[in-house]
């Protein structure tokens, strides 16, 4: 056995953000097939609902079971096994005609995704620390890129009357060879033996993730909501009414791959705080203002202002001292995704219970209350000049 050397720095930060890429193209993909997939499987309306819980349900509980086969296996067995399942279950679902194995697929799907998520971004903060500054944005680009490109490139190939297995096909090609050119700058870290590979979050990860659940749950509002905000509130035109999604989409990638540079002149906490403030002054536009023009400009600043909060909450999952990362990032990207998944709900019950308008409200006060909470997490986990504490992942594995 010998004794692996670590890439170069470029190398690592390059596979990084193919790595981040990945999962964001191919979740992407599978956006433009759901409707031909619901055809074949002979689904209604409220059965589609039901089985497309399963793709979130996976993530979620893929994502404590990643964390902790990284920390014993290293970084890259997870994304490589993550990625083949992904490749492995992607077109089976433009082919299966049974719901309960469509379901079952899609919950592998999605537990390949969420246990990709979970990786690198337990990666993309080693990489950030041993750099020595801000990169997570960028990283973070990535992803959003990813979900550009792949659900251009699936719509594009379906218009063009490609059928969706061989579309899926392609996806996953592209994803293969992708991964071939990255995997070998992928680390192998593991954590010190002895170590726990699953807790509860506590102290300042509790913190992080209920900021992350915020967050994941405005951005799950404009994706679920946003269109039917616009379409039934300010008038706009069924087909027109997801250029508010567009809108916020194109904004948040940009100040992304903008967001390191910005991160590194303002410090984290001040980035926070302007990023929250910015996304609820967006919430405010887009329930204040009767215009769909104000409500899709205000859907943009929310983008720009969330954007780049994740990412440094990523970053201080790092670098607190509470929780070993290989236990708070598993922890904080499965609260953040429950945000995601349960988020579009609550909004949906309080709407039902007053309004729509008031339900965006309510979200852009827990934006506001994410913004003011960096006062204190600024000071409780503001370890950003300090070594994260607890056991760290120990020499790279032996190949």
């Amino acid at each position: 056995m010998t004794l692996h050397t670590p890439s170069p720095p470029r190398a690592q930060q390059h596979s990084t953000r193919a790595a981040f890429f990945i999962p964001g193209f191919a979740a992407a993909a599978w956006a433009p097939i759901v409707p031909f997939a619901k055809a074949h499987a002979g689904l209604d309306e409220a059965t589609l609902g039901l089985v497309l819980l399963c793709l979130g349900t996976g993530a979620l509980l893929s994502m404590p079971l990643a964390g902790a086969l990284s920390a014993r296996q290293g970084f890259r067995k997870v994304l490589l096994s993550s990625v083949l399942l992904t490749c492995a279950t992607l077109p089976l679902l433009t082919l299966i005609g049974s719901p309960w194995l469509l379901g079952a697929v899609l919950f592998l799907f999605g537990a390949s995704i969420g246990a990709m998520d979970c990786t690198i971004n337990m990666q993309a903060v080693m990489v950030e620390r041993e750099i020595g500054r801000p990169m997570m944005s960028g990283f973070h680009a990535f992803y959003s890129i990813g979900g550009l490109v792949g659900a251009a490139c699936m719509t594009a190939a379906l218009s063009a009357g490609i059928a969706p297995w061989a579309a899926s096909l392609l996806v996953v090609a592209v994803t293969l060879v992708l991964s071939a050119v990255a995997s070998p700058h992928w680390r192998t870290d593991r954590v010190a033996h002895g170590a726990p590979l699953l807790a509860w979050p506590r102290g300042a990860v509790v913190v992080i993730g209920v900021q992350c659940f915020i967050l994941f749950l405005a951005e799950g509002s404009v994706l679920d909501w946003s269109a039917v905000f616009l379409h039934q509130v300010r008038g706009l035109e069924a087909s027109r009414a997801g250029v508010g999604f567009t809108a916020f989409s194109l904004t948040m990638t940009f100040a992304r791959l903008l967001g390191d540079g910005l991160v590194q002149r303002l410090g984290r906490p001040r980035a926070v705080m302007l990023g929250g403030t910015c996304a609820c002054i967006g919430f405010l536009i887009v329930t204040a203002m009767p215009a769909w023009e104000s409500a899709v400009f205000g859907y943009a600043l929310v983008g720009l202002g969330c954007a780049n909060i994740v990412p440094v909450m990523f970053s201080l999952a790092g670098r607190q001292k509470t929780m070993p990362e290989s236990l708070a990032i598993p922890a904080i990207t499965t609260l953040g995704y429950a945000g995601v998944l349960t988020g579009p709900a609550l909004i949906g019950l309080l709407a039902r219970a007053t309004s729509l308008a008031i339900a965006f409200l309510a979200v852009a006060l827990a934006l506001l209350c994410v913004a003011c909470s960096m006062r204190w997490a600024g000071t409780e986990a503001d370890v950003m000049h300090h070594p994260a504490a607890g056991p760290q992942p120990t020499d790279h594995a032996h190949e």
